[in-house]
């Protein structure tokens, strides 16, 4: 799992450098398809599908990276479930949530364009980011003590 480890926060730096560039060069429109709506979770569906198909072209390898890092994440989890190992199911229960609520904040800042919500996302990768970089330490113990 070492490896799955440090994959994923090389693909999370990524990720954080791909939201910047969006942040700081893509102005995203506030009346696409999902903006304003009435109901969060049905406008996050219809935010990111018009990101992933319509966006500029950071947002959109922004959005498709994000997808793929919860498919990660949620991996990682399985993974740990297999091997029974408590702590490793910790680090990866709290590495999905942080790469889960980074991405509805993320679908959030597209559904109402609020600051708070880039900065919520900010925050929930690094808590993905710590639990992965606890992970690595962990199985990095674990192969030195079993040695």
């Amino acid at each position: 799992m070492r490896n799955q480890f440090l994959g994923s926060l090389v693909f999370l730096v990524v990720q954080f450098l791909l939201g910047m560039a969006v942040n700081l060069f893509v102005k995203i429109p506030t009346n696409h398809p999902g903006a304003n709506p009435p109901e969060y979770f049905g406008g996050v569906v219809q935010s990111v599908t018009w990101a992933i198909l319509h966006g500029n072209v950071l947002l959109i390898i922004h959005a498709s990276l994000g997808l793929l890092l919860v498919l990660n994440a949620a991996g990682l989890l399985i993974a740990a479930i297999r091997t029974r190992a408590r702590d490793l199911i910790t680090v990866t229960s709290f590495g999905l949530f942080g790469v889960l609520a980074a991405g509805f904040n993320g679908g959030s800042f597209l559904n109402y364009n609020q600051d708070f919500s880039s900065m919520l996302m900010a925050t929930f990768f690094a808590v993905a980011v710590v639990a992965y970089c606890v992970g690595l330490f962990v199985t990095g113990r674990s192969t030195v003590a079993s040695a």
